[in-house]
């Protein structure tokens, strides 16, 4: 019996663990072979290379990214290959399943959460040595009428067979990002998450899991990302699980986590501030809301406070990024208050703050409740709402605009100093600046157009120049500033105000008879008169660079002298005549 099971992952650099966890503890009575896609993918493609390998039986991973993709395939695959049987999985087709056994006939079982044990039983079934009433959680037509099976027993993790020793996946495996979960389940009830549906949280093997995870960086893993819902929920097992990670690591690995900040105790961070090396860690940390009404409906426990104390202690230790989570649209948080809850996050300036919007997964409890809460949603995956009772969608509209540019020119780290600028002395608050520019570039239709490097400072230079209030010569030497720092060479593009050629070869006249104007350090690399005009910039400046090294931002007017240096930042220093 040829068994396929597939996926459409959203990028190629994604792996998923469900069908390789399915793969795994199959064996060895069934050995399924694993055929991964993307949803970029045409499905035509997707169809022709299913029905080459002739499957008896294929099985897709379904989620939210996929569902619409899959279903096409699915449809399109039953037309080549009548007698296959189809069998969908995933926490996208674990609820509601009258609603897709109706919807898509095409369909001959579906798997409903976790999949282990009733996957391999209806494999037995299909091959005949099991009758089909034998087989757990599974669901299906017969006769025009929905059949559903009890769910087996929960499955012990501690016995689960690794996912990650297939041959085919070795040369992988430093080239896409390896998942790998230490526990299933969640002890919180966030109504508008399905882990919330699971009561209590199980845990594998730890000397299993530290195997694994040796496994892969010795076969060239680079990316190794934990899906636990709540890593640090045992405060021991994160310790241990930290300490194993510090003392074992490959030069050149990243390990990501999910944590809850809020119970994330100081000692722990400090032993983290403190042994673990920079960039091992990178902590994704979901705030969602600081309305504390708003988490108490949605049934959110969370001490801002103490979440602050841990993303701030986290963020003066310099070893760890973090990647802060925010949803707009959850009930009772109107455009007013979400301005609030992104300011009181951004405030923290983490390293990443992902601006996310609500969707309605099947099977959560605000689902249930959407109703209560006036909301209007798409009705095909992702299930992101249109409004609610105090949200309209034009609010939405507008923190769209946003979240745009915020992924643009914060996360993104191309000027951190003049957007740091701007959100401090320039507007009123950090979400006023990202709204306002993102409205204004939306208006001038560059969300339709590509953009380069250089546009994105020439676009934010052409927006600011529209508002009264803007000192526009320190925005304007910021912006160079930031522009200049990551590079090795003189930058190709000029996009910059020039300065005029007789005061030019005054200020080099004035270095090369007396270089210490440029700085001590400038002075003693000892640059040869070619190297200083093949490798130096000018440009005015209306801020004292040596101010702003110590964090502050001083109106000074002169030039700004930058010498660039392969393999290093650049040197720059004020030059006043």
């Amino acid at each position: 019996m040829k068994i396929i099971l597939a996926t459409l992952n959203a990028k190629y650099i994604h792996t998923n663990l469900a069908i390789r966890y399915l793969k795994a503890n199959a064996r060895p009575e069934f050995d399924p072979e694993l055929a991964e896609y993307t949803i970029k993918d045409p499905a035509f493609n997707i169809v022709s290379d299913l029905f080459q390998k002739k499957p008896d039986v294929i099985g897709f991973s379904c989620y939210i990214w996929n569902i619409e993709e899959t279903i096409k395939v699915v449809r399109m695959l039953k037309t080549v290959l009548p007698e296959t049987k189809v069998i969908l999985g995933g926490p996208e087709v674990s609820y509601d399943v009258h609603d897709w056994l109706r919807k898509v006939p095409e369909i001959d079982f579906i798997i409903m959460g976790e999949g282990e044990i009733s996957f391999k039983e209806l494999m037995h079934y299909l091959k005949g040595d099991l009758v089909l009433e034998s087989v757990h959680g599974i669901c299906y037509l017969e006769g025009g009428k929905i059949k559903i099976h009890a769910q087996p027993p929960k499955i012990d993790l501690r016995e689960l067979a690794s996912p990650f020793r297939f041959e085919e996946d070795l040369p992988y495996l430093g080239k896409r990002i390896q998942y790998i979960e230490t526990s299933r389940g969640c002890p919180f009830q966030c109504q508008f998450c399905l882990s919330s549906i699971e009561v209590g949280v199980r845990y594998f093997n730890r000397e299993k899991i530290k195997e694994d995870i040796r496994f892969l960086m010795n076969n060239g893993a680079k990316t190794i990302k934990f899906v636990d819902r709540t890593f640090n929920i045992s405060r021991s097992y994160a310790m241990e699980m930290f300490q194993f990670l510090i003392d074992e690591h490959k030069p050149g690995v990243v390990f990501q986590f999910e944590i809850t900040a809020d119970i994330m105790r100081p000692e722990v961070i400090q032993f983290l501030n403190d042994h673990a090396p920079a960039g091992l860690f990178r902590f994704e940390i979901g705030v969602q809301s600081t309305n504390d009404l708003t988490n108490d409906l949605v049934k959110r426990r969370q001490n801002f406070e103490k979440l602050k104390r841990t993303v701030t202690m986290v963020k003066e230790g310099g070893k760890i990024d973090q990647h802060l989570d925010l949803i707009a649209g959850l009930p009772e948080e109107d455009y007013n208050s979400f301005r609030k809850t992104f300011n009181d996050v951004f405030a923290m300036r983490p390293e990443e703050l992902q601006l996310g919007f609500l969707k309605l997964l099947r099977g959560t409890g605000l689902r249930l409740e959407a109703p209560k809460y006036g909301y209007t949603y798409v009705d095909v995956a992702p299930y992101e709402i249109f409004s609610n009772n105090v949200l309209t969608f034009t609010d939405i509209v507008r923190i769209k605009h946003a979240e745009d540019v915020l992924e643009k020119y914060w996360n993104a780290h191309r000027m951190d100093k003049t957007i740091e600028y701007l959100v401090t002395d320039v507007f009123e608050t950090p979400f006023d600046f990202f709204q306002s520019f993102g409205t204004y570039w939306e208006e001038r239709g560059w969300s339709r157009i590509g953009h380069q490097l250089e546009d994105l400072f020439m676009r934010l230079l052409e927006f600011l120049q529209t508002l009264p209030h803007v000192d526009l010569g320190i925005v304007k030497t910021l912006m160079l500033i930031d522009y200049f720092t990551p590079q090795s060479f003189i930058p190709r593009k000029t996009w910059w105000e020039r300065v005029a050629e007789d005061a030019l070869k005054e200020i080099y006249t004035a270095i090369r008879n007396t270089p210490h104007i440029a700085g001590k350090e400038f002075a003693a690399m000892n640059v040869s008169e070619k190297d200083l005009f093949k490798h130096s910039l000018i440009v005015p400046s209306s801020i004292s660079y040596r101010d702003l090294e110590k964090g502050h931002v001083v109106k000074q007017d002169g030039y700004l002298f930058t010498y660039f240096r392969q393999g290093q930042s650049p040197y720059m220093a004020d030059i006043v005549l």
